[in-house]
């Protein structure tokens, strides 16, 4: 791959490399057999921000709200539509994390492997609100 640099080199430029991440762009180094990419956070932002959730809305007939993400096994109940939605996102949260914990396991799992993306701009946000921000909900709309 054209511009990719060979470790040794970024070893020894470790600061000048940190500093092109986040000023001039991603970069892509080599060692062996091993390839990778560094970029900056707002650039990770950036290539995941249109990996987005879709939320949906269950009115129990207890008058609780259960809300689900489509493509994910999260599922959370609510007395209001906010908190089942805070919950939901909360969950997202703690789901983002376990996979990036158990990443191994979970990217070479068949049924989550495609979640990756989406994982990736969850675990990018800066904090709930962000990770909020990514959900579509129906919230107030019956």
């Amino acid at each position: 791959m054209q511009g990719t640099l060979n470790a040794t080199d970024v070893r020894r430029h470790w600061g000048q490399f940190n500093d092109d991440i986040v000023r001039e762009g991603p970069r892509f180094v080599k060692r062996n057999r091993d390839s990778w990419a560094a970029l900056s956070s707002e650039h990770l932002k950036a290539a995941f921000a249109t990996f987005t959730f879709e939320a949906e809305l269950l009115y129990e007939e207890d008058g609780s709200v259960t809300a689900s993400l489509k493509g994910f096994d999260l599922v959370e109940n609510g007395e209001t539509e906010e908190e089942a939605f805070d919950l939901l996102t909360e969950e997202l949260i703690e789901y983002a994390n376990e996979y990036q914990d158990n990443f191994k396991t979970y990217f070479g799992s068949p049924n989550r492997h495609d979640q990756f993306p989406f994982i990736m701009n969850v675990l990018s946000q800066d904090d709930t609100e962000g990770v909020k921000s990514l959900i579509r909900c129906p919230v107030g709309e019956r």
